[in-house]
C-alpha cells in the first residue's frame, strides 16, 4: 500500500504563487490568536520589501552562509546577488522545489536537527530570520540547537538569528503579565497552517525573549550580542563561540 504523502500547505502555497496564482494565502493558526492570513507573498520579498532587522542581518553575513529554513530563497538570493556561496535548506518539500526553480544554486530538504547527522560542512554565517530562532520549536530544542550548531559553525563563525519577546499576548488592562509560571514558557507556541482546504502538521515554534536567550547562549559557551531591534519587540543576535569552546567542543 503506497505512503500517503505528507501535507505541505506551505510549499504548496508557494508554488501556487510561484505559477501564477498572486492572491495565494495560508491561514496560520496558534494557541494564542486568532487565526489570520498569511499571504504567500510573503515569502517573496524583494531587498527594500524586508524590514530593517533583515536587512542588516544580510549586511552581517559573511563567508559561506547556510539560510535555515529558506522559504522562497527571498534571503539566498539576495545573498547570492552580493556574490556569497549559499546553501538554502527548508523542511517543505515544496519550498525546496520553489528555492530551485527560483535560482538558489544550493537548496536541500532537511529537518533542522538532522543537520549535524549529515557529512561535516561548515559555514561562516548559520542565518535564522523571519523569527528564525522560532524554528527550535521549544526551550529544550534551542538548548539542543545550540549545542549541535558548534558542528555546523568554522572556525571564527556566528549565528544570526531574529526572534521576539511576545509577553505583550499575556498583559491585562494594566499592563501587568497574566502568566502560569508552573506552566510551559510562554514564548513555547503552537501553530498549524491551512492552505486551499489542506492542513499542515501542527508544529512548534519558539519566541525567546532577549534575557532567556542570554541565559541558554551563556550556557552553551556562545558570546551574544544584541546587533538590533525594532518596535515590535522584535530583535537580531548574533552569537559566535566564546574561545575556549572552540577548541573543547
Amino acid at each position: 500500500m503506497s505512503q500517503k504523502p505528507a501535507s505541505d500547505p506551505v510549499g504548496h502555497a508557494m508554488l501556487a504563487y510561484l505559477n501564477g496564482n498572486k492572491h495565494a494565502a495560508l491561514t496560520v493558526h496558534s494557541n494564542v490568536a486568532d487565526e489570520e492570513p498569511l499571504p504567500a507573498s510573503y515569502f517573496f520579498r524583494t531587498l527594500w520589501e524586508m524590514p530593517e532587522l533583515e536587512r542588516t542581518a544580510l549586511e552581517e553575513c559573511r563567508g559561506r552562509v547556510l539560510d535555515l529554513g529558506a522559504g522562497a530563497g527571498c534571503h539566498s538570493l539576495e545573498l547570492q546577488s552580493r556574490g556569497f556561496t549559499v546553501k538554502a535548506i527548508d523542511a517543505s518539500p515544496g519550498a525546496v522545489q520553489v528555492l530551485q526553480a527560483r535560482g538558489v544554486t544550493q537548496a536541500a530538504c532537511h529537518d533542522l536537527f538532522a543537520l549535524s547527522a549529515a557529512p561535516a560542512e561548515h559555514y561562516d554565517t548559520l542565518l535564522m530570520l523571519m523569527n528564525g530562532l522560532g524554528l527550535v520549536g521549544t526551550l529544550d530544542g534551542l538548548q539542543r540547537f545550540l549545542q549541535e550548531a558548534k558542528h555546523l559553525l568554522a572556525p571564527g563563525g556566528q549565528i544570526l538569528a531574529t526572534s521576539s519577546d511576545i509577553s505583550y499576548l499575556y498583559e491585562d488592562e494594566e499592563g501587568a503579565l497574566v502568566i502560569n509560571l508552573n506552566g510551559p514558557y510562554y514564548g513555547e507556541v503552537e501553530y498549524y497552517m491551512t492552505y486551499e482546504g489542506e492542513t499542515g502538521e501542527p508544529f512548534n515554534w519558539l519566541f525567546a525573549d532577549a534575557g532567556l536567550l542570554q541565559d541558554y547562549a551563556d550556557e552553551a559557551g556562545y558570546q551574544v550580542e544584541f546587533i538590533d531591534e525594532d518596535d515590535s519587540q522584535q530583535y537580531l543576535v548574533r552569537l559566535t563561540l566564546k574561545q575556549q569552546n572552540i577548541t573543547n567542543d
